[in-house]
């Protein structure tokens, strides 16, 4: 059958805009080779101009110049033209995968949504209000039941004024406990004395003049 038909030819993949842009790239890359080439022969031809008198050979020289410089231009340009075309199919490209990446966003968002519904078929909202009414309720006898087992029984009724001249009375004891200056004599550093202890007990005859035990007048003590 082959013979009798031909085969077909497979078809060619569809072009991939990372595989473009590598390509150009890389055409551009050569481009800038050869430019640096060419500046490598204009500053030969530059530095032979300046070494040269004016005349046939250094005009020849000079239009070998003007030849490379007039190429380099035009690489320069192509290089310009390559290096657009690459960005602008980058931007193509990054658009191109923000729109996908928008895509799965919205498809996974719709697929959470069909989710949430699902689970809120199987939430019923009265019967959560259901529960939170008898979980009040029985907060409320438990707290009654709590109340009850705390209860005093056997207190005597006391009149609220008397407690209140008792708490008086006990404020006031407080206070006096609180006090204690009279720690204060107790200490207290007693004085030195300025003069020799018995001082003011010491006897003296009619005239004034210190005596002993006896009515004897003292000796005063000799110094040394």
């Amino acid at each position: 059958m082959n013979r009798l038909f031909g085969k077909s030819t497979p078809k060619a993949p569809p072009p991939n805009l990372g595989d473009c842009v590598a390509n150009v790239d890389s055409r551009a890359e050569s481009v800038d080779k050869k430019i640096a080439r060419l500046d490598a022969e204009l500053r030969k031809y530059k530095d032979q101009m300046s070494k040269m008198r004016e005349g046939p050979g250094k005009n020849a020289v000079k239009q070998k110049a003007l030849r490379v410089l007039k190429q380099k231009k035009q690489y320069e340009s192509q290089a310009d033209n390559l290096r657009n075309q690459s960005f602008n199919m980058e931007q193509v490209n990054y658009s191109t995968q923000m729109l996908k990446d928008t895509k799965t966003t919205v498809n996974a968002m719709k697929l959470g949504v069909k989710e949430m519904k699902k689970e809120f078929k199987n939430v019923n909202i009265d019967q959560i209000e259901d529960m939170q009414d008898e979980l009040g309720e029985m907060m409320e006898d438990a707290n009654e039941i709590q109340e009850s087992l705390g209860r005093s029984y056997g207190m005597p009724d006391v009149d609220e004024d008397d407690l209140e001249a008792e708490l008086d009375a006990l404020g006031d004891e407080i206070a006096l406990d609180d006090d204690t200056s009279y720690l204060d004599d107790a200490i207290s550093t007693p004085s030195v004395p300025s003069r020799e202890p018995g001082a003011d007990s010491v006897a003296t005859n009619r005239d004034g003049v210190e005596v002993d035990e006896f009515g004897l007048p003292k000796i005063p003590a000799l110094n040394n």
